[in-house]
């Protein structure tokens, strides 16, 4: 703040130009001079609130002079840059041009001595409330988006301060909130997960040199909602897709689809029509597997069956050239397997997209045991090309997302025995800072979907699991989410949500039927159940070498199932609560519940005796 100040206490004019990117303290800088001149192309903003900031070298205070209150507001609560031609029209950029930056400053620069242009002193400025009530209608517009996060409030305040005080005070009230935030949990766990991104695709023991292959086209197997949603993710990096199906009608519903996605993008003004028809150009469909033999990249979406997926790889294995990747969306089947139907195993692996695969930003990649390091490289490097966070994680049921959610999702099935209700879990989870909780979000996703991964997988539940059936029931009586108007909830034709009197009392019934006498749950026993439980299985994950660090498990969980970025991810909140805690949680919980449930990871105890965590080991 004090280089700004300097700047603009000049008595020789000072003129910014401005090219590339002028965010955070780039922006300060010119905030501070008494011109500004862009290239077309340049972009500002101060993104210090996507790490739990405010901006700290006076953008609070000076663009609400410069560009007015409600302005300075949506630039500095949401952290997104703004392109050099809207800047100019908000007064925050005085010139633009085209050409050569250089050349066009020092023109303007004569311009401003020849005109005897007075100095114009940003902090001298005052700033404009657009209407009087501008705080409060702000604060309501960004109550959805900002829910649960400190630091966009904390922009609101700030700026509050340069329409109440005089510049010099303002500037103090910055330094004040900016110091608090750098202190808080929230802005630690933010700048965590800014850099976990980065880190994660970088795999340890493998030299950032690793030789890859080139992917210059892909094939797609299924043109379902998934394989339509991964051959979408190819064409918008402009790699050309072959998406196959074994039915023309299933072809065509999937391509009508897409088409449809692309439209609603067009609609709302984000995509170019000339952009969505070359990216329709891009994806082929087809019936053939014969052309599919000169791909470099082929990802398998069919049905998660074992059979199918075997049958599937033979195919591909016997059509597909030498050193083309073979690579399978499976959630939670053995790659190993899979591979072990090729004659190229180590040319084999999990590439597992979220749905929809064209939206979540996650790609969980499953190396298997004989994948290469050159294609577990290359699909991490073409993941990072088509948008996407690439995380490595090894080869166990459900890899490191669904292992996690396995556990939280049977602790959450214990409780609705033991005493607790779909809509107070589901309160207690969306309050911590998920976009909803277990039981909203399986009627919207279809609680068929979950039935039949638990009849698949019965046999291996403990007597415990088999006998808590809440889920086979509601499912029995054709109650599958949103999609058939009732599942744990009751929907009503807008698909709002209200609880069920109907499906509390099936619990309450189910309780008595296993003999488990109902309790009240409190919202705290609920928060460690359903998260301590997904960090021990982390801690698991992270000694069977499943995931080489623990931001691979953070980075899997903020981008693939909506763990709060304010938390940082399971592991890094583990470290926040202190493990010492957590492990005297396991313990009152293997009591409770059973140790076959709750049996601390070994890594998990050795480091809670040590007084460590997982990023202080």
């Amino acid at each position: 703040p004090d280089v700004v100040q300097v700047i603009e206490d000049s008595p020789k004019p000072v003129i910014a130009a401005i090219h590339g990117t002028a965010l955070g303290g780039g922006l300060e800088v010119s905030l501070g001079s008494h011109f500004r001149i862009a290239h077309s192309s340049a972009r500002v903003g101060t993104p210090e609130v996507k790490l739990g900031l405010i901006p700290g070298a006076g953008a609070t205070q000076r663009l609400p002079r410069l560009a007015g209150v409600q302005a300075a507001l949506g630039i500095i609560s949401s952290g997104n840059p703004v392109p050099a031609p809207k800047a100019k029209s908000l007064g925050i950029i005085d010139e633009i041009t085209d050409g050569d930056l250089k050349e066009a400053a020092l023109a303007y620069a004569k311009r401003i001595v020849d005109e005897k242009l007075p100095i114009r002193r940003v902090s001298q400025m005052e700033p404009a409330l657009d209407t009087p009530t501008v705080f409060e209608d702000f604060t309501k517009s960004i109550a959805r988006k900002a829910r649960g996060f400190l630091a966009p409030y904390k922009c609101i305040e700030a700026v509050k301060a340069a329409t109440e005080l005089p510049f010099p005070e303002g500037m103090k009230r910055e330094r004040e909130i900016f110091t608090e935030l750098q202190a808080s949990d929230q802005s630690k766990a933010q700048r965590h997960v800014f850099f976990a991104e980065r880190e994660v695709v970088r795999i340890p023991g493998l030299p950032d040199d690793q030789p890859t292959r080139d992917i210059k086209s892909v094939g797609v197997l299924g043109a379902g909602t998934m394989g339509g949603g991964i051959a979408m993710c190819f064409a918008n990096a402009g790699i050309p897709v072959y998406l196959l199906d074994v039915k023309q009608e299933f072809i065509d519903k999937g391509m009508a689809t897409i088409k449809k996605n692309y439209a609603n993008t067009v609609s709302k003004g984000r995509l170019k029509q000339e952009d969505m028809d070359k990216r329709m150009s891009l994806i082929k469909p087809t019936l053939s597997y014969d052309d599919l033999k000169d791909v470099d990249l082929v990802i398998e979406a069919v049905f998660e069956d074992m059979a199918i997926k075997k049958e599937v790889f033979q195919k591909l294995d016997a059509v597909c050239k030498p050193g083309a990747i073979l690579a399978s969306n499976t959630s939670y089947l053995n790659i190993d397997e899979i591979a072990a139907t090729t004659k190229r195993p180590e040319d084999v692996m999990g590439t597992h997209f979220f749905s929809p695969a064209n939206v979540m930003r996650l790609l969980e990649n499953v190396r298997g045991e004989k994948t290469s390091p050159e294609v577990y490289a290359t699909a991490m490097k073409i993941g990072k090309k088509i948008g996407k966070v690439p995380v490595l994680v090894g080869v166990c049921d459900g890899f490191v997302g669904n292992r996690m959610l396995a556990k939280r999702t049977r602790e959450c099935g214990f409780m609705l025995e033991e005493g607790a209700l779909p809509w107070q879990i589901d309160k207690v989870i969306y309050d911590f800072g998920f976009p909803m909780g277990p039981y909203a979000m399986g009627d919207m996703a279809g609680l068929d979907v979950g039935w039949r991964n638990r009849k698949a997988k019965f046999d291996q539940l403990t007597e415990r699991e088999k006998k808590c059936n809440i889920l086979d029931k509601i499912c029995e009586m054709g109650r599958y989410g949103q999609k058939t108007g009732a599942g744990f909830y009751q929907y009503d034709d807008k698909r709002k949500a209200t609880p069920d009197p109907l499906i509390e009392e099936l619990i309450i019934n189910h309780s008595k039927e296993v003999g488990i006498e109902r309790r009240e749950i409190s919202d705290q026993e609920i928060i460690e159940r359903a998260i301590y439980s997904m960090i021990n299985e982390g801690a698991k994950i992270l000694e069977e070498g499943i995931a080489a660090r623990p931001l691979d498990i953070d980075v899997v969980w903020i981008y693939g199932y909506g763990f709060p970025v304010y938390r940082g991810g399971p592991m890094f909140y583990a470290d926040l609560v202190g493990l010492d805690k957590i492990y005297e949680a396991i313990l009152k919980y293997r009591d409770l519940v059973g140790p076959e449930f709750w049996t601390p990871s070994p890594l998990l105890e050795k480091l809670a005796k040590e007084g460590k965590g997982f990023y202080s080991r």
